[in-house]
């Protein structure tokens, strides 16, 4: 069973996720105490995978002949104590670039 997490968010309120347990341990709680509260919020969060974000963009950009489009996917996972990290697939990191050149035109 996948535990549940409650991330503040900065402008009020807050976001329920799921997550997954943590190996070796077992909740023992009454009923209304099944959602963990995390300790920062949900932008602080995903500031971290923000961050790989851009800089994987801003690597792209520098190239000498940048493409007209780049597209990157990756997945994010959230978990109570790290906030977001991106997720894996397997063994390997799940991250997904896609460059695209367009064909120049003769004017």
């Amino acid at each position: 069973m996948n535990d549940l997490a409650r991330f503040p968010l900065e402008g009020g309120g807050s976001v329920v996720v799921e997550i997954d347990p943590v190996p070796g341990t077992a909740r023992v709680s009454r009923r209304d105490d099944l959602i963990e509260d995390t300790k920062g919020s949900f932008e602080a969060a995903l500031a971290n995978v923000k961050d790989a974000a851009t800089a994987a963009l801003d690597a792209f950009r520098s190239m000498p002949r940048g493409p007209d489009e780049v597209e990157l996917k990756f997945g994010v996972k959230l978990t109570a104590q790290a906030g977001a990290v991106i997720a894996k697939t397997g063994l390997e990191g799940n991250f997904e670039v896609k460059l695209k050149w367009a064909r120049e035109t003769d004017s």
